[in-house]
Formats: C-alpha cells, structure tokens, sequence
C-alpha cells in the first residue's frame, strides 16, 4: 500500500522530471530508444505537425526490450514510424547505443557523417526522463539549442499505462539519483534540485522506493544532499 505521503512526492518528482518545454520547429528529431512505443509514436506526430523534417531513433537492447524488441528499440520505432505514415527516407537509426550518453553522442556522430546540419534538437524520451535527457545533451552536445519533448500524459495516466505503482516511483526516485550524481562524474550539466523536491525524494527512499538506485552510488548521492 501506497501511504498518500508518497503519492504526493512523487507527483512533486514527476513535475520536475518533465522540463515543460513548448514544442517548435527544431533541425531534427532524435528519439531514445526504451521499452516505450509512445516515444516512436510522439515523435512521428511532432513530424506530422511540421516541428522536424527529420528523425532519429536511437537504441539497441537492453535487459527489459531484449524480448519485446528483439531487432533493437531503434529499429522497432522505426518500424512503428513508417506504419504510421512517414516516408523511409525521413527516419534514420542509430542501432547501437545502450545508454543516454551513448544515444546523444552516436546519434550526434550519425547526423555528422550523413551531412545534417544541426542548430537545434527535439529530444523525445519517456516522460520522467526528460530532465535527464535535456541535461545530458547539453553536456554532450553544446552548441545546438536543445527542446525537450514526451508523451503528453498525467502522472495518473502513466501510472495506469505502466500498471505497477510502485515500480513507477522507483523508477522517479532512480531518475532523480542521476540526476543528483551524474553531473559530478561528467555524465551531464547541473540541473539545481529545489529543496522541496529534494525532500520528497528523501522520503521515497526511506519509504523504501530504491530498487532503480545505484548501490554504488548512494554515498555520493548522500554528500550532494538536499
């Protein structure tokens, strides 16, 4: 049982997960690759409405898609886009990349080696991964403008998409670590943690919401402190 505490702390998580950017007109988009379709699905309709007149997918597989998405999460979304209608030669795969970093940086090179001129990036992710994303993009690839894009959706809706609550405030309190402690290893820029969020965080994990932390990494996560 979920106490109504940790309800309210993870919607205060969730909020600031999301970078709650106004889509518009970018360079390309790049899709990251996840066990999520509705990455694919949001990136075609941010296509469709003239916000990129290209695409990337990003991602191989991982221990969570191996089953679903045997041909790699990158060619599974492409897969996805050209069902729904775009033309093949607006979508490009980047089918090796395992992790936020490795998705920036080898979609980056992709777009290089294929004669894109990039001056600005739609970046699609899952919703709670969006701070995460837009952090680690900036880190790794300056001098384009960055916009962050997902799924419009409440935090109810998502739960109710996912259909296991408490996996989902793990995943809230795993992305939120990250966040914490990847800045520090050179991973990503600082994004400042407000204090209430930081609380809330806390509490999730003495309320034992941390099986997506890092074990490694708690002790650093505990110097950054709230």
């Amino acid at each position: 049982m979920i106490s109504t505490e940790s309800w309210a702390d993870a919607r205060r998580l969730w909020d600031f997960h999301q970078m709650h950017h106004e889509p518009r007109p970018c360079s390309v988009a790049v899709g990251l690759g996840s066990h999520d379709l509705g990455v694919a699905d949001t990136a075609v309709d941010l296509y469709k409405r003239g916000m990129a007149p290209l695409i990337v997918f990003t991602g191989a597989t991982s221990r969570t898609t191996r089953e679903r998405m045997p041909r790699g999460e990158a060619v599974h979304y492409r897969e996805r886009a050209l069902e729904l209608g775009v033309p093949s030669s607006d979508v490009l795969v980047e089918p090796n990349a395992r992790n936020t970093g490795e998705n920036i940086c080898f979609s980056r090179a992709l777009l290089e080696e294929s004669g894109v001129d990039v001056s600005s990036v739609l970046l699609i992710s899952k919703p709670y991964e969006e701070r995460r994303a837009y952090a680690t993009a900036r880190k790794l690839w300056p001098g384009v403008e960055i916009v962050s894009a997902s799924t419009p959706m409440t935090f109810d809706d998502y739960v109710d998409s996912i259909g296991d609550a408490r996996l989902v405030l793990d995943m809230l309190v795993g992305a939120l670590q990250r966040l914490r402690i990847y800045p520090e290893q050179g991973f990503m820029v600082s994004q400042p943690v407000p204090d209430d969020v930081a609380a809330a965080y806390e509490r999730l994990c003495n309320a034992g919401f941390t099986s997506r932390l890092l074990p490694g990494a708690v002790q650093a996560d505990r110097r950054v402190g709230p």
